[in-house]
Order: C-alpha cells, then structure tokens, then sequence
C-alpha cells in the first residue's frame, strides 16, 4: 500500500514538473502576456493580407447600400478587366426605402431584404463581410477587420451617421441610451426592428418625433412615418398622440400634400410643431426642450442632426470646421463626385457633400445613390479606356404613402442641369394631390429599382 501511494505520488510530481517545464519555457507567458493564438486560415486579422495586390486594376468599394451595389454591379459591365471589391459590414442588405410601409406591415421583412452574396457571383465581383477599420489613402490601403487590401480607385458610400455630438457632446451614455430606446431607425437594419416592435407594444399616449435639421437622409420620409403610423393608431384604436418637432419652418417637400394629410386624416393624432430646434435631450427622464417649448413624451423617435458615415471620415474626405464649407459632409466636385485633392477617391449617395449654390446639397435618397453610382462607374470605365469622361448628373423621385385604408400616396421629382455658369441647378415638382393611383407607381420604382440593383 505504501510503496503504491508512493508511486502515484512520483507520477503525479513528475506530470506536475513536466506541465511546470512546459509553462515557463514560453518567454511571453514569462512575462504575463499570452503568445498570439494560431488561428484558422479564413480567420483574418487586420494586419493580414486580405487579398493580395492582383496583374489588374482594384476598385475597392466600401458599403453595401444602393449605392454600393449598384456600383459593383455597373463596374462589372463597364469595365470588366477590373477586379471590383464590395465591403459591408451587414451579411444581408436591408433597404431603408420602402421601410417605413414594413413598420406598420404593408410590406414583408422578405420585401426589403436582398443576399449580398447571390448578386456577387451573379455579376462576378466580390463581396466580402468584414468591418473597415482604417483607411490609408497615403497608401492607397483600406484595413478591415479580416485584413488590408490595395485599391487603385476607391469608391465611398458610407450613408450618414447620427452626430450625437450636437446633443450631448461626449457623453456616450446618453447617446447610447438614446439610441438603443428610441433609435431613428434612419441606418439599417438593427434600429427599425427595435422600432417596430416598439410600435407594436405602444398602447397609448404622446410619440414624440423629431426631425433633423437640413441636410437628412430623405427629407420627405419623416413626414410619411408620422402618417403611417397615424394610420395605424386611428384603424387599431390605439389612443396615441404624435408630436412632429420640426427643426424646419415649414413641412417641404411636398409640404401641401403633408399637410392635408396632417388636417384631413390624422386631426386629433398629428401636431405638427415648427421651428423647434432640439435644445436638450434626456433619454432617461423622457423630455425634450426646443425653442418651441418643452415636451415630455412616452415613446419617440429621436432623430439627431445628420453626417456623412463614420467611412467619410475616416478616409479624410469630410473637411474641417471652419474652411468655407457647410460641415458634416464630404467635399468632392460637384460634377465628378471625386475628392477635391484626389480624383482616385469618388464619394457617391448620402454623404456626398455641398454640389450647388442654388440648393445646396442632392436629396438624400436611395433613387439618388443608385444614379450617382451608376455615373461614377462610368467615369472609372472612361478612364480605365484612356478617356476623359463627360459628367452626368442624376436625378430624384420620391413616392410617400399617407394612408393605409385606403391607401393614397403623394411624391416629388427632382430634375437637374447645368447651367451657362457652370453650376448645377435643380428642379423640384411637388405633386401635392392624395391619390390611390400614386401607390401601384410607387410600388413599380421600387420593383424597377431593385430589380436593377439585384436581377
């Protein structure tokens, strides 16, 4: 018994002294750090090589909204010797057009969501889910999450980003829980499934919406929520009251048709409120001060002043305060969408910056960003063929549905020119009159549309 115990006593020392041997003769466990882990080969780090510098020309696309894939797919029949990369973050596409008709279920989940990686092999690009990190333009270099990769042109369409900034300055907390319980649902796709779930679990009492200030990503689309979702309070029964704050004067576009709505449809539900620019929020206390008074609310959508997304800045294309030019937004030409300092890096959809004197800045739109991207793939294509492109310009239309029983919509076009002084004029026509027969073409640009996104 005794020789026994002793036995298992060596055998467990000497295992103990083999298992020490193999822990200390790592210098970096020595030391207190853990060596770097041997990962599987499709297991990138941000300091690998995502895909090597290929015998071809790159364009490296960074964000997968109707910009983006509009501009890989157009970039593969333009210029098909190029080799054309999108990167996304999202593993599905989730269209914001369309989706304030999802919040109160005219259309299906099914109906605004896309495969990224169907239309990819179908045109021959390549599409990869990753996060972008950094942007080297010094070194023509994007850095994401799963590696880097070389680009010889690059085109940006990173949407907006929220400037909370303008609201709570550094305070990440507030910003947070302004966002995770009353996101504006204005960046796909996490917010608008918070949004609408809230929707369904709002039993009664005062939304609160607010707008941002001029430029936004679809001016007329807040407008169309409110309704929508008037809409289905009044036919549900469902004892609610919205506050439209409005940082603008006045309803626009279309601001004779909203109104109508507003007067005609949703009296007892709608109160519209100008001039009421966002002075305090607290997400927590559920009040908000503007310069048209003070509310307090039980459910919002809190919609922050709007910027050029967060890959805008990062890749320097959006300038500084204080150099002439309206702030938050990238600075390209106005006719070639390019960088001003670099005409390798295009910008093209919502975070295209100022264009024009005479209205500022293009509608931020989705109709808007499947143009712009179809004109820079063909300046690349130009290029790529040793010619210098002429310029194109795009244009605008918007379909806003007021009315769910029955349902009767409004929209607006915009047209552009340019004109004898070289600046780009715009257009606009309000069609102002409710009508069902607006809502079967509304529904067949957005089947247009998609279909030359993704068919």
């Amino acid at each position: 018994m005794t020789q026994d115990i002793h036995g298992s006593r060596r055998q467990f020392l000497a295992a103990a002294g083999g298992l020490a041997a193999a822990t200390v003769i790592t210098p970096a466990l020595a030391q207190g750090t853990a060596a770097a882990p041997s990962l599987p080969p499709l297991i990138g780090r941000s300091t690998d090589t995502l895909i090597p510098r290929g015998k071809v020309p790159r364009v490296v696309i960074c964000g997968g909204g109707w910009g983006g894939v509009t501009a890989a797919k157009y970039l593969r029949q333009y210029a098909p010797h190029l080799e054309v990369v999108l990167l996304e973050r999202n593993p599905v596409f989730f269209s914001c057009p369309m989706s304030n008709k999802w919040l109160v279920d005219v259309v299906d989940t099914a109906y605004l969501t896309h495969d990224y990686l169907a239309v990819s092999e179908k045109y021959g690009y390549r599409f990869i889910q990753t996060e972008i990190l950094e942007i080297e333009r010094d070194r023509k270099r994007v850095i994401t999450a799963a590696g880097a990769l070389d680009y010889h042109y690059l085109i940006l369409s990173p949407g907006i980003r929220y400037n909370y900034e303008a609201w709570f300055g550094n305070d990440r907390r507030m910003a947070e829980a302004t966002k995770a319980r009353f996101p504006a649902a204005y960046i796909p796709s996490a917010e608008h499934f918070r949004l609408k779930q809230s929707l369904q679990d709002f039993k009664g009492g005062t939304l609160v919406m607010t707008l941002p200030p001029p430029p936004q990503r679809c001016p007329p689309s807040p407008y169309e929520r409110a309704c929508l979702i008037a809409s289905m309070f009044k036919h549900k029964n469902i004892p609610g009251r919205i506050l439209i704050l409005d940082h603008k004067d006045g309803v626009r576009p279309i601001g004779p048709g909203f109104r109508s709505a507003f007067e005609e449809l949703y009296k007892d539900i709608i109160t519209y409120v100008p001039n009421a620019h966002v002075q305090e929020v607290d997400p927590f206390r559920k009040h908000i001060k503007t310069a048209a008074g003070d509310f307090d609310f039980d459910h919002a959508i809190l919609m922050a002043p709007h910027q050029a997304g967060d890959l805008a800045w990062k890749a320097g294309v959006v300038p500084q305060a204080g150099q002439g030019k309206p702030g938050g937004w990238a600075d390209v030409d106005p006719l070639f969408l390019h960088d001003r300092n670099d005409k390798d890096v295009y910008v093209i959809g919502d975070a295209v910056g100022f264009v024009s004197p005479q209205f500022a800045f293009y509608p931020k739109a989705g109709h808007v960003a499947n143009r712009q991207a179809r004109i820079v793939a063909r300046y690349i294509a130009e290029r790529e063929a040793g010619r210098t492109p002429d310029f194109a310009l795009p244009d605008n239309l918007c379909f806003m549905m007021v009315n769910t029983q029955p349902q009767e919509g409004i929209s607006v076009q915009f047209d552009y020119k340019v004109n004898d002084q070289g600046i780009i004029e715009q257009r606009q026509m309000d069609f102002n009159e409710r009508s069902p027969a607006t809502i079967p073409e509304d529904f067949n640009w957005a089947r247009l549309i998609y279909e030359d996104l993704f068919s």
